[in-house]
């Protein structure tokens, strides 16, 4: 009886070390996805710093991602929330690090910042300039001869000798030289100017003659009166839209909104365009849950169908959710003043 007893309770310990290995496998032992879920609806007031008062109607919509790869119970538990999606590594970080992935979004928001003050100020006639400082270097492509030289992050200042004054004015030089031709460019890392030597080849997704890297303007604006935006944490372009529109009620005095909450997404151009975003769905589910009014989508199709663009896909989110947030398609910042304008 007592070996009988014995066996018993030692096959209870064994199915219990094997439930705690099974769960902390299921907690602990992590899947090659991320997963992005609804994040936030966070009034945009609170990141701009300026001598003029300012309202707090404006949010801007977040979505959230996991710090690292899911573990396999995230993975499974994300099945339960509809607006749940599991991203690949590869898909989300694009062959980068943590590190750098966040750094990127990090540069994403300050030229989106940077964007919507001067626009603002700009469409407000206040004084404003947008001294160019060169390209922020994205992401360096696999056939480019730079790819072992440049880094995420580096700032490109010119090639051979030539001080660029805009993005358009480096690709057309670019483009202008032969594929294996050699090339020469200036860059500033940190505080440090350095220089390196490569060739040019063939940029993926234009087949045109290049440096092979993916940019992004790097800028600086001067307005006055000053104001500036600090988002925090919060990374990425796509806040564009709204960041614009309290800097313009700011720098004009204006109450576009009248006590209304309006949310909504966007990348903003030095010109004034609304661009496409990425997770609009989830940004839309979050703003319903904030109790917002109207949510702005951009109807931009340059890179998806017609079916496919943010506004789109928000106005299926939000009849899935039965939301009464109206869903409002904007191509440019003017479309969104004429909404304001027109119904408050």
């Amino acid at each position: 009886m007592n070996t009988q007893n014995k066996k018993h309770q030692l096959r209870n310990w064994l199915l219990a070390l094997l439930a705690i290995l099974i769960v902390g496998i299921l907690v602990f032992w992590p899947t090659d996805y991320f997963i992005e879920s609804p994040g936030e609806a966070v009034p945009v007031s609170q990141f701009i710093k300026s001598k003029n008062k300012k309202p707090d109607n404006f949010y801007l919509v977040t979505v959230s991602v996991t710090s690292r790869p899911a573990s396999i119970l995230q993975y499974l538990w994300s099945y339960t929330k509809p607006y749940d999606e599991r991203v690949p590594s590869k898909e989300l970080l694009g062959g980068q690090t943590n590190a750098q992935y966040n750094e990127l979004q990090d540069w994403y928001m300050e030229t989106s910042q940077q964007n919507a003050i001067y626009y603002a100020a700009k469409k407000a006639g206040k004084k404003h300039s947008l001294q160019y400082l060169g390209v922020y270097v994205m992401e360096v492509q696999k056939n480019s001869s730079f790819k072992h030289k440049l880094q995420i992050g580096d700032t490109v200042l010119g090639a051979n000798g030539h001080r660029f004054h805009s993005t358009e004015e480096m690709m057309s030089y670019l483009r202008k030289q032969k594929i294996g031709s050699k090339i020469t460019i200036s860059v500033l890392r940190g505080k440090q100017k350095k220089k390196f030597t490569g060739k040019v080849v063939k940029v993926k997704g234009t087949n045109k003659p290049g440096i092979g890297i993916q940019l992004v303007e790097h800028v600086e604006v001067k307005t006055k009166p000053k104001l500036t935006i600090n988002a925090g944490e919060i990374g990425g372009p796509s806040a564009g839209l709204m960041f614009t529109l309290e800097s313009y009620e700011v720098f004009s005095k204006q109450n576009l909104s009248h006590g209304h909450k309006i949310a909504g997404t966007g990348t903003i151009s030095p010109t004034g365009k609304v661009g496409i975003i990425g997770g609009v769905d989830k940004k839309v589910v979050a703003a319903s849950r904030e109790g917002a009014e109207v949510f702005f989508a951009p109807t931009d199709s340059s890179s998806v169908k017609k079916s496919e663009t943010n506004y789109a896909v928000a106005k299926r989110t939000a009849k899935k959710i039965h939301t009464k947030m109206k869903i409002v398609p904007v191509d440019t910042f003017d479309d969104a003043i004429n909404y304001l304008k027109a119904h408050y």
